[in-house]
């Protein structure tokens, strides 16, 4: 069996979505500081067919490490887009030692970032039989509309996540139709921001050519027209934070991601191999560099392996913004930066087997890319 066969059979029917809904009801009932939350939670993985951790109901996630806020203070770098002067020469180092970094003074209305999140926090907060109108389809990757992800890998590491995946961009893909309707501004709010990321993902794209020495549209021309999707996870309190994750360690498999978070932090990066909390700062950005940007520039650029992780008290909220190629655009090597000292790093692939190979293997650290390297 192949692994999406796999992911289907484990994929759930509306009545065992229905079934899923009320078990984890039940368990946000009893989490709120009485003693059944764990054995809430054991009822609903076992109710989920997750195998289970003999005392906790939890798996232990074996790859699970240390982050460096147990370790050292500090997070990732800071750009402020006013400072023109200095932003390109940043912008190269960050990106070829990090892949990661929170922006400020980036032209998005602070008021628009702050109305993202209210919107998604309130649908999340609504009762389960109104977010069920808005499933996705179980069966279909990446497809649009409400799910869960609080259910585990196949060695068994619970994922604890609630999301919905909105298709946003090029415009015939958007149908407002199939957002939620609560509160009555979702629907404008979810557009308007999408065509900001849009235009701030853009100007970031035209930063990196010129970074490299290269005409301001040439990395945006050579993604071609750009897929935009928009996906607001929802991370509730888990019981046992240090047994779950909430989103595995992986890299964004597109070109450029955008991020927004609320300020309870959950969200790491991995750097020289410990875990670096992305300390949450009022009206910032995160931008992430994801695989083909990192294809196309010949690794000079790195992706970044990044996770969610979960609490036991809090509930946390995050807006991420993907923008990709189109799945038949051919992603390899920008030609300009190919040299006799510098060669190809990278095989040529089309995106949408790219995005198949994701789905089939799953998100793990870089595993995906590293399968395009060349071996010289």
């Amino acid at each position: 069996m192949t692994g999406r066969e796999k992911r289907k059979a484990h994929a759930c029917s509306a009545d065992r979505r229905r079934e899923l809904a009320k078990n984890y009801t039940l368990y946000l009932r009893s989490i709120d500081g009485d003693a059944e939350g764990t054995d809430t939670c054991r009822v609903w993985c076992r109710s989920s067919s997750i195998p289970i951790h003999p005392a906790t109901g939890l798996r232990t996630d074996p790859h699970r490490q240390k982050s460096s806020a147990d370790l050292v203070s500090g997070s990732i770098p800071v750009l402020d887009l006013q400072s023109s002067a200095n932003s390109l020469p940043q912008l190269s180092r960050i990106y070829s030692e990090w892949g990661v970094f929170q922006v400020v003074n980036h032209g998005v209305p602070s008021t628009l970032l702050e109305e993202m999140k209210e919107v998604g926090l309130r649908f999340f907060r609504s009762p389960m039989e109104f977010k069920l109108r808005y499933a996705c389809d179980p069966g279909s990757a990446a497809s649009e509309g409400y799910g869960s992800r609080m259910l585990s890998k196949e060695e068994g590491v619970l994922d604890w996540r609630d999301y919905f995946d909105h298709h946003t961009l090029p415009e015939f893909r958007r149908n407002p139709s199939v957002w939620p309707d609560f509160p009555e501004n979702y629907r404008d709010v979810v557009m308007d921001y999408s065509n900001n990321m849009k235009l701030l993902a853009q100007r970031l794209l035209r930063m990196i050519s010129k970074s490299l020495n290269l005409p301001d549209s040439y990395i945006e021309d050579a993604i071609g027209e750009v897929y935009q999707n928009i996906t607001i996870s929802y991370y509730s309190p888990c019981p046992q934070p240090e047994l779950a994750l909430g989103l595995q360690s992986h890299s964004d498999i597109g070109a450029i991601s955008l991020l927004i978070q609320d300020d309870v932090g959950g969200l790491e990066v991995l750097k020289n191999g410990e875990w670096v909390p992305v300390v949450p700062l009022s009206d910032a950005i995160v931008v992430i560099l994801a695989d083909q940007t990192e294809i196309l520039t010949n690794g000079i650029y790195k992706s970044a392996v990044h996770r969610a992780t979960v609490n036991s008290h809090l509930a946390r909220l995050s807006v991420a913004t993907f923008h990709d190629p189109a799945k038949t655009r051919k992603i390899s090597p920008l030609h300009q930066l190919i040299t006799d000292h510098s060669p190809p790093k990278y095989r040529e692939v089309v995106y949408g087997d790219y995005v198949s190979s994701w789905y089939d293997k799953g998100p793990e650290g870089k595993r995906n890319i590293d399968a395009l390297l060349i071996q010289h």
